[in-house]
C-alpha cells in the first residue's frame, strides 16, 4: 500500500512540481524560504493523499493545497503581506539593442507598478489574481477557493477594473 502512495505522490510531483513551485514564488522571493516552502506543501500533498475523494482534478487539489499552505506558511494572513510577480531576467541586457531595452525597461516597470498596485488588494484578491497569472479557468480558480464560479468572474472583473484604474493614473 505504502509502494501504491509513494508511486503515486512522485506522478503528482511529476505532473504538477512547476505549478507548486509557481505559486510559492508568487508567495515568497527568498529562496531558502521558497524551499522550505515547497517542501511544506509536498508534506501537505503527502499527508492528504490518502483523503483525495476525486471530486474535483487533482491539479485543482494540489492548487488549494499549495495555495493553502503557502498563505499559512508565508503569514499570508495580514492585507500587507507581499505578492511577487516575476519580472523579465536582468542579466539579458546585452542581447538586447537599444530600442529593445528600452522597451524591456519599460515592461518591468509597468511589472513593478502593477506589483505595488496588487500589493494594495486584500489577501483574497491577491489569492485571486496569483491563480489568474498561474492560468487557472474561472472553474479551477472556484474550486480552489471554495467560491461560486459566477462569484469569482465577479470579483476578477472587479479586481482587473480597480487595477487598470490604479495603472493609468
Amino acid at each position: 500500500m505504502d509502494d501504491q502512495k509513494e508511486k503515486r505522490f512522485k506522478e503528482i510531483l511529476e505532473e504538477n512540481g512547476g505549478r507548486i513551485n509557481r505559486i510559492c514564488q508568487f508567495y515568497c522571493r527568498n529562496v531558502e524560504d521558497k524551499k522550505d516552502m515547497y517542501q511544506e506543501v509536498l508534506v501537505n500533498i503527502w499527508k492528504s493523499l490518502d483523503k483525495f475523494r476525486g471530486d474535483s482534478a487533482i491539479s485543482t487539489w494540489i492548487y488549494r493545497i499549495a495555495v493553502n499552505t503557502s498563505i499559512s506558511f508565508s503569514g499570508m494572513a495580514s492585507r500587507d503581506k507581499k505578492l511577487y510577480i516575476d519580472k523579465v531576467p536582468q542579466n539579458l541586457n546585452f542581447l538586447l539593442d537599444e530600442n529593445e531595452l528600452y522597451q524591456k525597461f519599460q515592461i518591468e516597470e509597468q511589472l513593478e507598478q502593477l506589483e505595488i498596485c496588487v500589493n494594495q488588494l486584500s489577501v483574497i484578491e491577491k489569492i485571486l489574481i496569483s491563480l489568474v497569472l498561474e492560468g487557472l479557468t474561472m472553474r479551477e480558480i472556484a474550486d480552489v477557493v471554495g467560491l461560486t464560479e459566477p462569484n469569482v468572474k465577479v470579483k476578477i472583473h472587479r479586481i482587473k477594473e480597480q487595477l487598470k484604474q490604479q495603472l493609468v493614473r
